[in-house]
């Protein structure tokens, strides 16, 4: 029996920018799909602070590079709950590393970095595609990075990544229309303790401080501030599909006005 709540996939929705589009989705009246690789039980909280919300869920543990499990997660969900209106693609990796040093990356790392970011997108696309045609509808959005629009960020590799999601939005957008919906979102800095984890605490808190001080908004992003602008592309875009949209405060403008020191 088909579903009365809307449902959406969430990739990598066990922490961060994932588990707070999961909280907000299910706070307006969608079912969920938690997906995490390894992080079990924080994908049973979030699904338990879903479930508090109203939602039913259902966990997943997927790998979004391996096609076999995408598909597996689209069965699933349809299986469940005889729909899927909504996916993003928020799974992503990286391996931090200094963009001059080449010889911190090798090919196993660009595969590696690539069957995520990038590879995963387009499978777990290409395993709802049916499901939304046959609806007559479907949302996407794909987490990319300003990374992939400034070639900066943790690697070479994950820039480019990126840079490649941003352009396969654009090409699925134009070969899916009129009845699936794709776009992109390019955040910059988001708090959190998987950045500071990689960056290390010191420049972390640095890089913070001083995006606060010269962008125009001074402001940096939390999972919490990105989510809406994922939930406006799924809900109230409907004549949105292939754009981009930057959310880093305005840092892409460059400084603003009279910064204040990041160092205190």
């Amino acid at each position: 029996m088909k579903a009365s709540r809307r449902v959406a996939i969430i990739t990598g929705s066990s922490r961060g920018v994932g588990a707070a589009t999961a909280k907000l989705l299910a706070q307006k009246g969608y079912n969920v799909v938690i997906n995490y690789s390894r992080s079990e039980q924080e994908a049973l909280d979030v699904g338990a602070a879903c479930e508090a919300l109203g939602a039913e869920t259902h966990l997943c543990k997927a790998n979004v590079a391996d096609d076999a499990d995408c598909r597996r997660m689209a069965r699933e969900t349809m299986e469940k709950w005889g729909r899927i209106d909504a996916l993003v693609n928020n799974a992503g990796t990286t391996k931090f590393c200094a963009h001059h040093n080449l010889e911190g990356l090798m090919q196993d790392d660009f595969q590696s970095i690539y069957a995520t970011n990038l590879i995963g997108p387009y499978q777990m696309i290409r395993a709802v595609a049916p499901h939304m045609q046959a609806a007559g509808s479907g949302a996407v959005v794909n987490i990319a990075s300003t990374a992939g629009v400034d070639g900066i960020g943790s690697c070479v590799a994950y820039a480019a990544s990126k840079g490649a999601l941003i352009t396969m939005t654009k090409s699925l957008a134009r070969a899916l229309g009129p009845d699936i919906r794709i776009n992109a979102i390019c955040p910059g800095f988001i708090q959190g303790e998987w950045l500071r984890g990689g960056i290390g605490n010191e420049t972390y808190e640095f890089l913070k401080a001083y995006l606060e001080s010269t962008n125009p908004l001074r402001r940096t992003a939390t999972p919490e501030t990105i989510a809406p602008t994922i939930l406006y592309f799924l809900e109230d875009a409907t004549l949105v599909t292939g754009q981009i949209l930057i959310l880093d405060g305005g840092n892409h403008l460059g400084p603003s006005g009279n910064p204040k020191s990041p160092v205190k």
